[in-house]
């Protein structure tokens, strides 16, 4: 989203989602600094909208994390931390991993050979060091699992969580730094999806994250 923060034309969308969107984007963007004070008539302007989607948006933004509210003092954008980046990792992990075990028992035959053909992406992003590309390849994967895995509360979970998720993940980096410790972490995964192997597959994210 090129210009979040810029009037929009909200026929054929849902509004509230829309602010919704836009509001996450500025801040992961940095277009809404972290610890900048967020009022609602402000923003409203900005996007050209009434002040009740921007202040339904705030509470959707505090519920995952990217808004402070202080009662009578003020609203913010977030500051980072080491725990909440710790524990944004730590969801991921564990539903990624819970993916994985669950796509391999409901996936069909075609679902779970595009999961191996997304591992093997993986895998050569890792093998060749390539940070960005190890982020791209296993948020695709991350995702097809999820969705193979068909549960629609966690897939509901994690839209909302969406606008958090990408803060966090926008500056990860690999739990394992040795090129080489890590590409067979990621085969180990890669081989248990090949093999059906669920329990195994399972540990195999987990492992990979060092929450093993």
């Amino acid at each position: 989203m090129s210009a979040p923060l810029e009037p929009f034309d909200p026929r054929g969308t849902v509004l509230g989602d829309e602010v919704y969107a836009r509001l996450g984007e500025a801040i992961i963007d940095g277009s809404l600094a972290a610890g900048e004070r967020l009022r609602d008539h402000d923003l409203a302007h900005r996007l050209g909208v009434s002040r009740t989607p921007v202040r339904e948006a705030l509470q959707r933004l505090e519920r995952v994390g990217l808004v402070e509210v202080a009662p009578n003092r003020y609203t913010r954008v977030s500051i980072p931390t080491q725990k909440s980046r710790e524990d944004v990792r730590e969801f991921l992990v564990l539903a990624a991993s819970n993916a994985a075990r669950y796509a391999i028992r409901r996936g069909t035959q075609e679902e779970l050979t595009m999961a191996v053909e997304l591992a093997d992406a993986v895998v050569e992003a890792s093998a060749a060091d390539d940070y960005q590309g190890i982020v791209e390849t296993s948020s695709r994967l991350f995702a097809h699992l999820m969705f193979t895995a068909g549960n629609t509360t966690v897939l509901t979970v994690m839209k909302e969580a969406q606008p958090a998720i990408r803060r966090y993940t926008s500056q990860w980096r690999p739990f394992f730094t040795d090129p080489t410790e890590r590409t067979g972490k990621y085969r180990s995964v890669r081989d248990a999806l090949a093999d059906r192997d669920d329990a195994r597959a399972e540990q195999g994210v987990r492992a990979v994250y060092g929450l093993d």
